[in-house]
């Protein structure tokens, strides 16, 4: 039977439309991965990665020994009032089973976790000058009051120094998939010099790190006490970064003895120490943007690779 010209021009503008929808299909399955991220649930596409968890550990004397930090792929060392330090503990490779004790959040924290993606933050609480800029920034943010289940006090200590989060509970951690590395590992540069102990001093903490043979990583002591984990014994370093930082004035938060709250810019560039098996090697810290990576090179311009044994303390020390 013969087909009509109007009927031909109806049949070849539904292939043409069918034709796009395919094409549009296959663009979303087939493209660079993020569309694919966006919806993990489509047949066939990759598991959807579970979020960075970064939480914030108390580090006065009251607070030791904490729980949690052998299994942290990066510790932070932030300053914090009245020279005073806090940790800020990133997991990624590996959830322990509880982290603590888990303290406040501070206006450093926003920029510096910014660089995991989407992270969880776990942390007790946070002034209110900076509670808005918390709000703002692409971090979960997850309390033991929006999230009671997740945490719990021990009796071992007093408040405020006895809260835990068991990171498991924390949000999007049921998900198939680990987050993405978030060390850049591999042997170590050529050169450097031998670094068997290596001293940071910020204005009221002092740290010392030792290198240990027999370990192959260094110990960790605190104002001459050695940093000691409830699970694993001592504190051990498989890399240590000192980052020199500028320390300037936050939002005029004080503390109850009326210290102010510094904030150390992890933004632009600086110089940088860094000790690994048992040397030191001096290097630049470069940091385009909040949502880039923080980048290590030697004073010849060689990538600097942390070591497969972490985890990797990163003190940010005044300049």
């Amino acid at each position: 039977m013969a087909v009509s010209k109007p009927a031909k021009q109806l049949i070849a503008a539904v292939a043409v439309f069918l034709a796009a929808a395919v094409a549009v299909t296959v663009l979303l399955v087939s493209g660079d991965g993020q569309e694919q991220q966006a919806a993990p649930d489509r047949p066939g596409g990759p598991p959807e990665r579970r979020p960075v968890v970064v939480v914030k550990i108390d580090n006065v004397d009251q607070a030791r020994p904490q729980t949690g930090l052998s299994a942290a792929d990066v510790v932070y060392v932030e300053p914090v009032e009245g020279g005073l330090t806090r940790l800020a503990a990133v997991y990624a490779s590996t959830l322990p089973d509880a982290v603590g004790p888990v303290r406040s959040a501070r206006e450093t924290d926003i920029r510096l976790i910014a660089q995991y993606g989407r992270p969880v933050l776990a942390y007790s609480g946070g002034a209110p000058e900076i509670e808005p800029l918390l709000r703002d920034a692409p971090i979960t943010l997850v309390t033991d009051k929006s999230r009671p289940q997740a945490y719990f006090r021990g009796a071992d200590r007093p408040i405020p120094h006895n809260l835990y989060v068991r990171p498991g509970r924390l949000p999007g951690q049921d998900r198939d998939a680990a987050p993405r590395p978030v060390t850049d590992t591999g042997a170590a540069p050529e050169g450097g010099r031998p670094a068997g102990q290596h001293e940071v001093a910020f204005r009221a903490a002092a740290y010392r790190f030792t290198w240990s043979e027999s370990d192959g990583r260094y110990r960790v002591a605190l104002n001459g006490s050695p940093v000691t984990t409830t699970e694993a014994g001592p504190a051990l370093a498989g890399t240590v970064i000192v980052q020199r930082t500028e320390v300037r004035e936050g939002r005029q938060v004080r503390d109850s003895g009326g210290q102010m709250s510094p904030v150390a810019v992890t933004v632009g560039r600086g110089e940088a120490t860094i000790l690994r098996d048992g040397r030191a090697f001096e290097a630049t810290w470069t940091r385009e943007g909040p949502q880039q990576r923080t980048t290590y090179r030697t004073e010849s311009g060689r990538p600097v690779r942390m070591a497969e044994d972490g985890p990797v303390w990163v003190l940010l020390a005044p300049r």
